[in-house]
């Protein structure tokens, strides 16, 4: 259902016909990416003999729009994207997201090849199948379960990535570790120097575990139908959370993450479920993040626990004005809770997360 080749990008023109597609592309870059990429990438295809146009959209997350789609929409068709022409989107979340979705609805579904150039997108996001757009109401509010005919990852691309930004993609590796993987935590923690020093052997088996993980759930319930998925939202309602005060401009999307886990595993501690040991060594891990003092003192700190708790009220999972968290029972393995959690106990979390985090 969900291929993923792990290689140089020279090997790309044989990734194309070892999946039955025809030389023939529309890239999609963000500015960033454009800036740093296309010329590599072009000079691959004028080798390989891919046809190839290009579109480039803002670097941020007002590009994931049904404004941007729109526009994209009348620019494939005068330069005669057709459904043979496989759209290749080279970049982050944002760029794999709405690429994805106009993928999925240009000509009611065209071939989608997806780039990862940034960490948290090789091991999240160009993972799943999951694509959208915002709306002015919502994130994430209009997509499909769209899966690209495969995911190209070639950990070559992150030597330009900003250290933040390699620590806001190892928490989503951190996630899984914590959902389903206790063998990886320790190899996260035995190992952590070189893997955020971008050690290749390192980050390519922390890529590939990843990747492993997420599909591994994926796979039973591609489309949210069991409550598997679910899980790989583990200590997102507290970061959607975060993120949502602060319209989206303070955190990396990691850093909130790694914010919502250590919520949701102090949660877990004092409902009973996760031993204090467990928490304590989540805790310390968690603490190997470099957050910005500042940014941790406006947008978490001095943010009252009632209020984060409120944006969490609006988060999807949210049923019949029930929050279902994510939570622990032993490093290694979540749940989906489905009982009521009382105010207290949700501030009491949130306050503990500050509090280790000072």
């Amino acid at each position: 259902m969900h291929h993923v080749v792990f290689s140089s990008f020279h090997t790309f023109n044989d990734a194309l016909i070892s999946h039955g597609l025809s030389p023939k592309v529309a890239l999609l870059f963000d500015r960033n990416t454009h800036r740093l990429f296309s010329q590599h990438i072009f000079q691959i295809f004028h080798r390989a003999n891919i046809a190839h146009s290009s579109f480039v959209v803002p670097a941020s997350e007002s590009a994931k729009s049904l404004r941007t789609a729109e526009r994209l929409y009348g620019e494939f068709i005068k330069n005669g994207i057709d459904r043979a022409t496989a759209l290749v989107a080279v970049g982050g979340g944002v760029v794999g997201d709405l690429g994805g979705f106009l993928a999925a609805s240009y000509l009611r579904g065209i071939p989608l090849v997806h780039v990862p150039t940034t960490l948290l997108a090789m091991v999240d996001s160009a993972i799943g199948g999951k694509v959208a757009v915002n709306h002015s109401l919502g994130k994430n509010m209009i997509g499909f379960f769209y899966p690209p005919n495969f995911t190209f990852i070639d950990v070559d691309f992150l030597s330009t990535l900003p250290k933040r930004d390699v620590y806001s993609g190892l928490a989503e590796a951190f996630k899984y570790a914590l959902i389903q993987d206790a063998p990886f935590f320790h190899h996260l923690e035995s190992h952590f120097e070189p893997i955020i020093s971008l050690d290749r052997t390192d980050i390519e088996r922390v890529v590939a575990r990843s990747v492993k993980n997420k599909l591994r759930i994926v796979k039973k319930d591609f489309k949210e139908t069991l409550g598997l998925r679910a899980l790989l939202n583990f200590g997102h309602t507290f970061a959607h959370a975060l993120e949502t005060l602060s319209n989206y401009k303070a955190f990396r999307h990691g850093e909130a993450v790694l914010i919502g886990m250590l919520c949701a595993s102090a949660l877990s501690k004092n409902l009973g479920l996760l031993d204090h040991d467990s928490f304590t060594r989540i805790a310390h891990f968690a603490k190997r993040f470099p957050l910005s003092p500042s940014l941790l003192k406006r947008h978490f700190f001095d943010v009252a626990e009632s209020d984060l708790e409120s944006a969490m009220q609006r988060d999807k999972k949210t049923k019949h004005g029930t929050i279902h968290f994510v939570l622990l029972r032993r490093i290694g393995e979540a749940f989906l809770c489905q009982e009521k959690i009382s105010s207290r106990n949700i501030h009491r979390a949130i306050l503990e997360a500050k509090q280790i985090l000072t």
